[in-house]
């Protein structure tokens, strides 16, 4: 038996592992550039309202994919969805390294964005089908946790490269593409033929719009989740889009590494939080995880006006709480209110509300930033989050009653 079959083998005996190695390097390429965006501003002449609409746009990308086509994981299997989303991501940072000006990068955005939705979507599909246990919290909080983890290294490994390699601008994302390469060279090993979904809806066409929502008692819980994904996006684009923009005005270092540590310090806690409540009720994570983001948004704020070092230390450890606990109360919702036969839909519903986090808000304060400096427009952004955030804590705690 040569090397390449033995290395087929074993391979296939570890499904699992390759569907959670593939999440990571799927959602890692999409906040990679974002520590990277104060040097396409320099090369560009870019405004923060010119980097924003990047950030949108891949975000509107990204939830266009999760609309339309949402359910085409529920018709020709996980593993063929999750080959597809990775083959155009690559080709999304690839065109991301060889960019020329400002449009052929908000192509490669839109293809980044595009590919991503399909690799969460079926990832968290194939996670839950390959998770041995049964346990749907686990799978849950797996899925929070890759999601969290990946987005966190892009950024980093972005940003430490961009501080100090030649040639930042393509050098940064050498190390996504290899992942990438590696990815998609384990799933074609991995026979689709047995991944297939044993009872694929009926449909007419994969492509249209396919979104469910529990119906009666579950409606409630599962928008409350949705709701929290919301605030947990807006927070984390908010870091992903501007944080090298306000960040120079509230901590005295500066550079692609700081911002980049920043989003991914934000996420690696995250995760470590995640991996720390996984076994909680879904009330406690939730309620905690809401009232770190009302806490955390004062303290941003707090953080315009006195420049401390500890003000923001304290933001970001809560603002990672918040994320965490928010995002694996959310998915844990999900997951236990969605019926088997709708999954890959009721995900995208789930998918899509969060996604609006992180467009809505985040189009508001580039526009503001503009108009206004970026101190007023961080001020209504922070009350804005904050006001949600106490609003939906106040309905988790008194109002919505959760699945245990």
């Amino acid at each position: 038996m040569n090397t390449y079959h033995r290395l087929k083998i074993k391979i296939q005996q570890q499904p699992y592992l390759w569907v959670c190695f593939a999440m990571i390097v799927g959602v890692m390429g999409t906040a990679l550039a974002s520590p990277l965006y104060p040097l396409y501003q320099q090369a560009w002449s870019l405004s923060a309202g010119d980097i924003t609409l990047l950030f949108v746009v891949y975000m509107f990308s990204a939830l266009s994919s999760l609309l339309f086509l949402g359910r085409i994981s529920d018709q020709r299997g996980f593993i063929v969805v999750l080959r597809g989303g990775l083959i155009s991501i690559t080709i999304g940072i690839i065109l991301s390294a060889i960019a020329w000006d400002y449009w052929s990068f908000m192509l490669s955005r839109i293809l980044i964005g595009l590919a991503s939705s399909l690799i969460v979507t079926s990832a968290s599909i194939g996670l839950t089908r390959l998770n041995r246990s049964k346990d749907l919290q686990r799978a849950a909080a797996t899925t929070s946790l890759l999601i969290a983890f990946g987005f966190g290294l892009g950024p980093v490994i972005g940003g430490l490269i961009a501080q100090w390699a030649h040639f930042p601008l393509q050098s940064s994302y050498i190390p996504s593409m290899l992942m990438g390469l590696i990815a998609i060279f384990a799933l074609f090993m991995l026979s689709a033929q047995d991944y297939k979904p044993t009872n694929p809806p009926k449909q007419k066409a994969f492509w249209r719009p396919s979104l469910a929502i529990p119906a009666g008692a579950a409606r409630a819980p599962f928008l409350l989740g949705c709701m929290a994904a919301f605030t947990a996006f807006s927070m984390f684009s908010l870091f992903a889009s501007l944080a090298p923009s306000f960040m120079r005005d509230m901590v005295p270092w500066h550079g692609p590494a700081v911002s980049g540590l920043s989003i991914g310090i934000i996420l690696f806690m995250s995760s470590g939080f995640q991996l720390l409540v996984r076994q909680w009720p879904l009330k406690r994570s939730l309620l905690i995880g809401l009232a770190c983001f009302s806490l955390s948004n004062l303290l941003l704020v707090a953080n315009l006006w006195h420049a401390s070092v500890l003000l923001f230390s304290a933001s970001v450890l809560l603002i990672a709480m918040g994320h965490g606990l928010s995002l694996i109360s959310g998915m844990g919702i999900v997951n236990r209110l969605a019926l088997p036969e709708q999954r890959s839909a009721t995900t995208s519903s789930y998918l899509i509300i969060a996604y609006l986090g992180a467009i809505l808000p985040i189009l508001a304060i580039g526009y503001l930033a503009d108009q206004f400096g970026m101190q007023t427009a961080l001020t209504a952004f922070c009350f804005s989050i904050c006001s949600l955030s106490l609003a939906l804590f106040f309905l988790t705690w008194r109002r919505v009653q959760l699945p245990d």
